[in-house]
């Protein structure tokens, strides 16, 4: 055996040698090109995930595969290595990798409303304004193969890595490269193989883009930008960044997600310029895996499953939310979710905190579902398939790249072992030491004076038990190369140990010793036999026992989507927030999602009879203006960014959804901030819980925009200097003014069109507000600015839709008239800021009486909750009729919305909107028992109240399972990584992303919005 080593450890070295061929790098003395074969035999060879070859012969040289299979005639230089009882794989191939590229050096980055602006790119040369466009990357020019950082990666099984410099929105190009140890010329398997994105701007610090939605107007912007580009406009110039995108379009197309939602974002970007994405995603995607499996994309997966949280502290734990607990049981269902569906995807190290993860997470994965076979897929063949390499990588071929792995046992198996791993022929030591089960019965001679001949059996754990009149315990080790064995002579304190260490052979070890006297001699044991079998203890696997997936994955959730039922509510009383008023002791029949009829004594055999006696019915509320359910609210960047678009980064799991829903809310709009004068286009929603981003939106609603002015937009709570204009009111008008000049100009070219032409983004939304295609709602205090804001308007011939906030309406209510805007305001908001301090409650009821169309909105998703109290609250100030308070939360913003003839009052074919409160709507003791959009129940007071019970027994088992997992020894006997729980600290006003938590400095959502974005 010995013999054999030292033969095979001298053909290694040879294909550690340069290959022989000839190169431009010259040679600093004698050169000494040399090559070598070696022949890997009777393995189970798995050349791919279909076919496997048993009692197989793998044959290489210089680095590749020269012959694979059964009977393979063995070349006559070929050193052997006996591979009897291995499994040779091919090295793993991970697509997404950010091996060998240089760290990105994080810079300030973000918005951050105090703070001056960084309006222009700071990069040197003929490049794009926005620095996060970082087309200019190629991964081959930055590139460094790292001995340090591939060990892991070798030590996983990995041999072959897609790898990328991860900074930016656009990321330029990626390369392939093996992790052999070799110069970085030699490893490259392809310089450009793929180009990369991502909705991160990275390291830039450049102001815009604040937000998702930003970058992904500006991606947008770019397939634009550079398909105009190609025209070679003379006024552009050169423009490196445009030229680098077009250049690398042709190259597959790697999006970094991150995240089910935003791979939902990423291909719906890339369905609008032709680009189906490989998307990189987060690992929460089986939550939504019928909506993944629509973008029609290969994903790569993570498989960075969460540790289990420390559930010690039941303090902690009360604000530990159900879904946190649900993915930490359900994540590592997540490939197989995507195998069960049908998708193509690969695996990932990438997001571990170590590889050395990566293959105890892969049989985890592997035990909640995923096949091993697609498994060895994702690994191999699909990622070497994206990447262009399959001709050279990820599978066991004649004439392709040596890389394999040699393993004990079956790769994905629970005793697998991986002892090395070769890549180009370059063997990577993982684990050989245990390339030999040395364990059994051995005759062991001590070779002295008088010879002492031992019965000698090794056992688990490194014990040795030594027997002859006596049985001793003593130790041994074995490196795969070297052995070492040990005994106490005597008891007690004056005990002696018994030492030998020696070379162990296939059969027989030799080497030398010293006795307890001190006296050495030679020893030599010879192998008898292995132990016995064991009796099969193994104990049955106790049936995974795993929670349901629910739409939407949060507390609250359905395992089946809502469905849309006929109902019939009868004996209710009816206010209809129509011409008919309030109806006593009424009928409404709801069918396909319609009101169907209104009347008394109505019948349908079919319908579910819900008993309004002695409640009363609504309309369901309309929220003018609201900030929830979406990923940012802001784009601060600039002072214009009317190309953002709320639709782009709606988030379908904002708990504020459904407890809106408890108030009686079924529509919302959702606005931009007010951190700039034109902010981004808004989003009109119904409150569908469990529906998806798109199935949110109120179809056929007319677009909005959000407009701003005062304190906000010129930044009065700046601290440190204002660097983007506007710095007053007066500044705040000429950036409309000059906003709207350029829309102007914009439309006269692009009426004459031309391949010149190049369509903004930006102009084009202002563009739509001057042809009233677009319609505003402007955040204003001031009457002035109001003043001055309609003069505008005036002067470019559009018209104000919608005056927000306007708590100094009352002082202008007759110029609004005139103008034509309508007012959505505050009941009885004042003083949290210098422009309202001359607020009044009895505001929307002077704005009504002069003849506004008046609403009552929430700015804020605790207040949206009670809107209908809100609107009772002019009852009160103003003696305004009930009628006309509750129109101020229903049909009221419903006209404003352009969308009356849909919803906002209860009328024959209009949507089945509608709210059964337990008492009067505008009583502070009316609760909302069932609250239903277009003929689907999605708030149920009574099932709620069940709800909460199976969510408390739910969210108790998940806990009971982690307790009886933090007291079970982990495999290997090491301790368990458990997360301390990350409690979610809520502020009533929606005026944060959901990466920040300041406090709440201001009563006024819109102020906190722009500072916190």
């Amino acid at each position: 055996m010995l013999v054999r080593k030292l033969k095979l450890l001298a053909g290694v070295c040879l294909l550690t040698m340069a290959l022989q061929a000839q190169t431009t790098f010259p040679v600093n003395g004698v050169a000494d090109p040399k090559s070598g074969c070696v022949a890997f035999t009777n393995a189970t060879i798995v050349k791919d995930a279909s076919t496997t070859i048993s009692n197989g012969t793998l044959v290489i040289r210089d680095g590749r595969i020269v012959a694979v299979g059964s009977g393979v005639v063995i070349p006559a230089d070929a050193v052997e290595m006996d591979c009897n009882g291995k499994f040779i794989y091919p090295s793993f191939v991970d697509a997404y990798s950010n091996y060998g590229m240089p760290v990105p050096q994080r810079g300030a980055g973000g918005f951050d409303f105090r703070a001056p602006a960084q309006l222009t790119s700071n990069q040197k040369g003929a490049y794009g304004w926005n620095q996060a466009l970082r087309t200019d990357i190629e991964g081959a020019r930055v590139f460094t193969s790292d001995d340090a950082k591939a060990k892991p990666l070798l030590d996983a099984g990995f041999g072959t890595v897609g790898t990328h410099h991860p900074d930016g929105i656009a990321r330029g190009t990626g390369i392939v490269a093996t992790l052999a140890n070799e110069k970085d010329n030699m490893v490259i398997l392809k310089d450009k193989a793929t180009t990369h994105y991502s909705f991160s701007k990275g390291t830039s610090g450049q102001s815009y883009p604040s937000s998702l939605m930003g970058s992904i107007a500006l991606l947008r912007q770019t397939f634009i930008d550079a398909d105009w580009y190609k025209s070679n406009p003379k006024d552009e110039g050169v423009n490196l960044s445009l030229k680098y995108f077009n250049d690398q379009r042709n190259l597959p197309q790697f999006f970094d997600a991150g995240d089910k939602w935003q791979a939902l974002r990423a291909d719906k970007l890339g369905d609008e310029f032709g680009v189906q994405y490989v998307i990189k995603g987060g690992g929460n995607e089986y939550q939504r895996i019928e909506e993944m499996k629509a973008t029609k994309a290969t994903f790569i997966l993570p498989l960075n499953f969460p540790a289990p949280m420390d559930v010690d502290d039941p303090a902690e734990m009360r604000f530990v939310g159900l879904d946190q607990l649900k993915h930490w049981e359900l994540a590592p269902t997540n490939p197989g979710a995507f195998e069960k569906a049908g998708i193509p995807f690969c695996l990932t190290a990438t997001d571990l905190a170590s590889p050395g993860e990566f293959l105890a997470n892969l049989r985890k994965a592997i035990e909640h579902g995923l096949s091993e076979k697609a498994a060895m897929e994702a690994l191999t063949k699909t990622p070497a398939t994206l990447l262009g390499v399959y001709d050279q990588v990820g599978s066991l071929e004649t004439g392709k790249l040596a890389n394999f792995v040699i393993v004990s046992a079956p790769v994905f198996s629970e005793k697998a072992i991986i002892h090395s791993n070769y890549v180009q022929g370059i063997k990577h030591v993982v684990k050989e030491d245990s390339w030999y089960d040395v364990k059994g019965t051995y005759n062991l001679s001590m070779l002295h004076t008088p010879q002492r001949d031992i019965k000698l059996e090794l056992k688990e754990g490194g014990v040795a038990t030594f027997i002859t009149t006596d049985t001793i315990t003593g130790k041994y080790t074995y490196d795969g190369k070297m052995v070492k064995l040990s005994y106490p002579q005597g008891k007690g304190p004056n005990a002696v140990d018994v030492t030998m260490s020696g070379i162990a052979g296939e059969k027989v070890w030799n080497g030398q010793g010293m006795d307890e006297a001190g006296k050495y001699f030679n020893w030599k044991a010879v192998f008898v036999k292995s132990p016995d079998p064991k009796a099969d203890s193994i104990k049955a696997k106790t049936p995974l026992v795993l929670g349901k997936v629910t739409f939407p994955f949060l507390s609250y959730g359905s395992e089946v989507m809502i469905k849309q039922e006929t109902l019939l509510i009868k004996n209710a009383t009816v206010w209809t927030s129509d011409d008919k008023g309030i109806l006593e002791a009424t009928d409404v029949l709801v069918k396909n999602g319609k009101i169907a009829a209104i009347g008394k004594g109505l019948s349908d055999a079919g319908a579910r009879v819900i008993d309004g006696t002695g409640k009363h019915l609504s309309p369901g509320i309309v929220d003018e203006h609201s900030h929830i359910a979406a990923a940012s609210i802001n784009e601060g960047g600039q002072s214009v960014t009317s190309e953002v678009r709320i639709q782009d980064n709606l988030d379908p799991e904002d708990i504020q959804i459904y407890r809106q829903l408890s108030g009686g809310v079924t529509t919302s709009h959702i606005l931009h901030g007010s951190a700039n004068t034109i902010g981004g286009q808004t989003q009109l929603i119904k409150l569908r819980w469990g529906a998806n981003a798109e199935e949110l939106k109120f179809e056929g609603a007319d677009g909005f925009i959000k407009f701003a002015l005062g304190e906000n937009v010129k930044r009065s709570p700046a601290t440190t200097g204002n660097t983007r204009f506007p710095d007053s009111r007066m500044g705040v008008e000429q950036v409309l003014d000059d906003a709207f000049a350029r829309a102007k100009e914009y439309e006269v070219v692009k009426k004459k069109g031309g391949a010149g032409f190049r369509r903004d983004l930006e102009l084009d939304a202002l563009l739509e507000i001057l042809n009233k295609k677009r319609f505003i709602t402007c955040h204003s205090y001031v009457q002035s600015e109001i003043t001055a804001m309609i003069r505008i308007a005036d002067k470019y011939g559009f018209t104000l839709n919608t005056f927000t906030h306007i708590l100094e309406g009352y002082k202008v209510a007759d110029k609004m008239k005139e103008h034509g805007a309508a007012a959505s305001t505050f009941s009885d908001w004042w003083n949290y800021k210098m422009e309202v301090v001359d607020a009044i409650p009895q505001n929307a009821s002077i704005m009504q009486r002069v003849g506004l169309n008046v609403a009552i909105n929430s700015d804020d998703a605790e207040m949206a909750r009670r809107l209908n109290q809100e609107a009772a609250k002019s009852v009160k100030y103003a003696d305004m009729s009930e009628i006309d308070a509750l129109k101020m939360v229903t049909i009221n913003p419903a006209k404003m919305l352009h969308v009356d003839n849909k919803v906002g009052s209860i009328k024959e074919g209009k949507d089945a909107d509608l709210v059964l409160w337990s008492d009067n709507p505008l009583s502070i003791y009316a609760k909302a028992e069932y609250t239903i959009v277009d003929g689907t129940v999605f708030f149920d007071r009574e099932k709620d109240k069940k709800l909460r019970e199976e969510i408390q027994t739910e969210k108790t088992r998940l806990i009971k399972k982690i307790a009886v997992l933090k007291r079970t020894p982990a495999a290997g006997g090491g301790p368990r990584n458990f997360q301390r729980p990350t409690p979610r600290y809520e502020i009533m006003h929606t005026c944060t992303d959901h990466n920040h938590d300041h406090g709440l400095l201001v009563i006024d959502a819109d102020d906190v919005e722009a500072e916190h974005q």
